[in-house]
């Protein structure tokens, strides 16, 4: 079996107080967004704040789920994942929300039917929680994305959806600009910056990061919030 890209392991090196920080308070906010989710709440906000439009997506999105509740976890990451590449727009923060960086809720990016690469993983995230995935097989990974061919040396910030079936394999890839699920060592376009869950933080191994890991968990900590309050 060929060995892991390096920069999707693990790294022994993370500062040890920045992760156990990171784990307590992502587990204390997902333990109260997630322990009893109310449908007919969220359902009840998207049709207050977007009318019947963002109401049907969010019962479709309920049909999803329902439907795919006895799938095995490779087909429940097809289901879901096909549901949102398909269904949704990709749009930047400026068009949809008038910002340079926004983190939406899956409510306000069905509601919106369109949303960046972060808006698509969390929500894909979200949803395979919903589902009985569980939250240790799942992280949300900030990568670099190569633009162009194979020797350009352009890159953007991108988020993707990572799926580890065991601790130590690499993950499967859930990416909105490409509609298939593939493993982390086929996707050489891509440069980990740093990954996260409610059970820590995972750095690359570089001395220097394109992408400021507290910032981004302060969005995140937003966006649970958010998420509570809108009934997940």
């Amino acid at each position: 079996m060929p060995s892991l890209p390096p920069l999707f392991k693990r790294v022994p090196r993370v500062i040890a107080l920045l992760r156990v920080l990171v784990a307590c308070t992502i587990a204390l906010v997902l333990g109260a967004v997630f322990s009893a989710p109310d449908l007919d709440k969220i359902q009840a906000v998207a049709l207050q704040r977007y009318g019947a439009k963002g109401a049907d997506l969010v019962i479709a999105w309920r049909a999803m789920m329902t439907e795919g509740s006895h799938l095995s976890e490779p087909e429940k990451l097809a289901h879901v994942n096909n549901f949102f590449n398909r269904r949704m727009l990709f749009e930047n923060d400026i068009a949809v929300w008038q910002q340079d960086d926004y983190w939406a809720t899956p409510l306000e990016f069905m509601g919106k039917t369109a949303g960046d690469c972060e808006d698509f993983s969390i929500a894909k995230y979200i949803t395979l929680l919903h589902m009985g995935v569980p939250n240790a097989k799942l992280r949300m990974i900030y990568v670099r994305a190569r633009i162009g061919g194979a020797g350009s040396t352009k890159s953007e910030a991108h988020m993707v959806l990572g799926y580890y079936a065991n601790p130590a394999d690499e993950p499967m890839v859930l990416d909105n600009l490409i509609t298939t699920i593939r493993p982390a060592s086929s996707r050489a376009d891509l440069s980990p910056v740093f990954s996260f869950n409610n059970e820590g933080l995972w750095v690359s191994g570089a001395t220097t990061s394109s992408a400021d890991p507290t910032a981004r968990l302060s969005r995140w900590r937003d966006v649970l919030e958010r998420m509570r309050q809108e009934g997940f």
